[in-house]
């Protein structure tokens, strides 16, 4: 599917809009395929000793982060799936800080890491990829709320996009083009 069409209100909650704000591209699933190797480059960029860097002692560590974005991209994924195959089940919300404190990224290598988000990102760019064309605008229901197949990958998109930003600007000062925002 090259162009699943935009996300409109009423797929989403308003919480999602700055997510979806950030993925302006047409076809959201080669820009999924784009953002993994430009995040993987950045994140490969990174050493050990910055991986465990907080840029305020209460913040994630960068490890925590890419921890985050994989977590956050896999709840996100499933919840398509299920909608995209028509199960109409309401979908529970979830709580990321728990999931962060539990996951034990700063114990573990960040290029561990960095090669785990590439996995789960590949994953999911060979299942949308798959779905049929009809798939892409059924909605489900999900923290409470209605949510399309292609509001959650705008979503993916822009929530990596918006923590990428992060990094680059609270973690390693780095000034943000429009595009990496």
């Amino acid at each position: 599917m090259k162009n699943a069409g935009r996300p409109q209100t009423g797929e989403y909650a308003s919480d999602y809009q700055r997510y979806i704000d950030l993925a302006t591209e047409d076809d959201v699933v080669a820009a999924l395929d784009a953002q993994s190797h430009e995040t993987a480059t950045l994140l490969g960029s990174i050493s050990e000793q910055q991986a465990s860097h907080r840029y305020e002692p209460d913040k994630w560590s960068i490890k925590q982060l890419v921890g985050h974005i994989a977590d956050s991209e896999r709840i996100f994924a499933y919840r398509a799936l299920r909608i995209a195959r028509g199960d109409t089940t309401p979908l529970p919300g979830f709580e990321q800080e728990p999931y962060v404190a539990n996951a034990g990224s700063d114990d573990r290598p960040v290029s561990e890491l960095v090669e785990e988000l590439a996995a789960v990102r590949r994953a999911n760019v060979m299942m949308l990829r798959a779905l049929p064309a009809e798939a892409w605008s059924r909605v489900g229901t999900a923290s409470d709320n209605p949510i399309s197949v292609r509001a959650l990958v705008f979503i993916i998109l822009g929530h990596e996009r918006h923590h990428l930003r992060i990094l680059r600007e609270r973690y390693l000062g780095a000034p943000t083009s429009p595009r990496t925002a």
